[in-house]
């Protein structure tokens, strides 16, 4: 490689690519020649296949008239066959459509925008949701339960009661701690 980190010059020079160039284009526009006569002269040998030709001179009206229904019973078939390809192409295509979607839903084109914290108030929150209906202000500390501190102490003495859970377990199994259970319950109600 170059010491400035470019690629590496190539060995062919301008006027030689430019050659190889314009004989590559030449010769896809006699493959692209070549393909479009091969694919008329298929239509023509599919066509004389299906469709002989009518010979319709010296036939009498009900042979006519014969040949009509019969003409008419084919193009019916083949109504019937275009509609059923017509039908599966446009299923295909809005597969196809749904298969692309979900495809871009799995590759993650759709990228999230980076959300920005914002400072807003209880005051200006419910101003913006009820616009002028929001009257007086929200103190949502006011609403709060305060707490004695006596109640607190009261908690404490409730759990230090409690002790060691290995005591209360003991002293509540068998009967006498069912009873003694009983007897404490039924004095409470």
């Amino acid at each position: 490689m170059n010491p400035k980190g470019d690629k590496p010059k190539s060995k062919i020079s301008a006027s030689r690519k430019l050659s190889l160039k314009m004989l590559l284009l030449q010769r896809a526009c006699e493959d692209l020649e070549k393909e479009r006569q091969d694919r008329e002269e298929e239509k023509g040998r599919y066509l004389k296949e299906k469709l002989p030709a009518l010979q319709l001179s010296g036939l009498s009206l009900d042979e006519l008239q014969k040949l009509c229904k019969q003409l008419h019973e084919k193009i019916d078939i083949v109504d019937e066959e275009r509609y059923d390809c017509e039908h599966k192409v446009s299923k295909h295509n809005k597969d196809i459509h749904e298969l692309k979607l979900k495809v871009q839903d799995l590759g993650g084109k759709f990228k999230k925008p980076a959300l920005r914290k914002v400072r807003v108030s209880a005051d200006e929150m419910m101003r913006a949701l009820l616009g002028s209906k929001h009257k007086g202000s929200m103190d949502l500390r006011a609403n709060l339960k305060s707490v004695k501190k006596e109640d607190v102490k009261q908690d404490k003495v409730l759990t230090t009661e409690v002790g060691d859970w290995r005591k209360n377990v003991e002293a509540m199994s068998g009967m006498e701690g069912r009873k003694k259970m009983f007897d404490t319950g039924g004095g409470a109600q």
